[in-house]
């Protein structure tokens, strides 16, 4: 019975490892393409072999888009709108959670109803509303509108609803205010929650695409996924695929990199929360 228990796992670990293969042989493909030289062939086996491994597809990258200010863009669009989005998403949470006032179901009920609309169907509104404002071709043209969801407001209530409403009537005995509660007991509590959407809203932003090429009109204030997809797709006579595997390679491995860390934030956030509880 033992050895057919090792045999069982073994056979399911491999399995998974030849999944995990297929998943990230095309990226291992690009990432090998985007150091290969013109002439070298992309298609077939060979495309697996690099005979002179080169930096120029980089350097051409570097002269065709403003790399550097894009990939600014992009952090910062990225960390200042998870930051913002976190904390408005729990304060509002929080507040559907643990205060009753008038109204409060109905408006939660509202905000849940939001949900069932296509974020794209306010595109023309929020346009229009940006523009108003002198916001067009502003970064926070990006972060503002998404400063809160409907989603996150919603996860955000369903597990706070789980701290124990004697930890606050404690802290308020205490002389703690409201905000004081928020800050340094409630956030702390929900730290899981917070990582774990952390990692939803920092890939989301850093992929996104449909907002920034509506808001943003100059190159300099392209994120790098937008900078990144309107890379010319013909050099002469042929199309330089090195160098747009390149530029891909910049947006695709980062957002890898970013869930593997945001992983292992969100596994030790558990941790301490289930020590606290």
């Amino acid at each position: 019975m033992r050895a057919k228990n090792i045999a069982w796992k073994a056979f399911i670990h491999l399995f998974m490892l030849i999944i995990v293969a297929f998943c990230l042989f095309p990226v291992i493909w690009m990432m090998i393409i985007s150091f290969k030289t013109v002439g070298e062939s992309i298609s077939g086996f060979s495309a697996l072999t690099v005979q002179q491994p080169t930096w120029a597809n980089y350097e051409r990258l570097v002269e065709l888009i403003p790399l550097w200010q894009n990939l600014y863009n992009s952090l910062f669009t990225t960390i200042i709108g998870t930051i913002t989005t976190l904390f408005f998403c729990a304060l509002a949470g929080f507040a559907f959670a643990k205060y009753k006032f008038p109204g409060r179901t109905a408006l939660f009920y509202f905000v849940i109803g939001t949900m069932m609309i296509s974020t794209e169907i306010g595109a023309i509104p929020l346009f229009i509303i940006m523009r108003k404002i002198n916001l067009i071709n502003s970064l926070w043209s990006l972060i503002l509108p998404r400063i809160a969801t409907a989603v996150g407001i919603f996860y955000m209530r369903q597990y706070i609803l789980g701290v124990p409403d004697e930890i606050i009537e404690a802290a308020r005995i205490d002389g703690c205010k409201d905000f004081g509660i928020f800050t340094r007991i409630i956030l702390p509590i929900i730290k899981p929650a917070l990582a774990s959407w952390a990692s939803l809203t920092i890939i989301a932003r850093w992929n996104d695409f449909f907002w920034p090429l509506l808001f943003l009109r100059k190159t300099s204030k392209y994120t790098l996924m937008v900078s990144v997809s309107m890379l010319p797709v013909s050099d002469g006579l042929s199309t330089p695929w090195q160098v747009v595997l390149a530029g891909t390679t910049l947006v695709v491995v980062p957002s890898i990199l970013i869930y593997l860390a945001l992983q292992t934030l969100q596994k030790s956030g558990i941790m301490a929360g289930a020590v606290k509880g």
